[in-house]
């Protein structure tokens, strides 16, 4: 059977907050929903879906190094959105950071997410190796 991996990128904000920043088990990473934060819990671009974005993505990414897996393993992002006027702005990131667009993808209007400062929050999962 296999055991589920607990994946922390040793940022200092995931020292305590009850949950994981991702799980693995077997070759399937589950990456916890990310927020505009820097390691240490500081907000990045505040009021800017871009940037938010960005550091979201990078959140991301830094989560799935942990499990020698990279953003081209990505097979599927949850985004929520506090302002679908502002889904342009993601979108153009997203397209960024995934130019092949080779995962499934949803995006969910959200009235607010765990801080009313997050613009953003994308939780993923992946397949360690699938992308190369």
């Amino acid at each position: 059977m296999a055991k589920k991996i607990v994946l922390n990128p040793g940022w200092p904000r995931a020292k305590n907050p009850g949950f994981a920043q991702g799980t693995q088990v077997g070759d399937t990473i589950y990456v916890a929903g990310q927020v505009a934060q820097d390691p240490d819990g500081k907000l990045v671009g505040p009021g800017d879906m871009t940037r938010q974005t960005r550091q979201v993505f990078a959140n991301i990414e830094a989560v799935l190094a942990v499990a020698d897996a990279t953003m081209d393993d990505v097979t599927k992002i949850t985004a929520y959105l506090t302002d679908m006027g502002k889904y342009g702005e993601y979108n153009a990131v997203r397209a960024e950071v995934f130019p092949k667009g080779q995962m499934a993808s949803a995006t969910v209007a959200s009235p607010t997410l765990v801080r009313s400062d997050f613009l953003v929050e994308v939780e993923a999962i992946a397949v360690v190796g699938c992308g190369r």
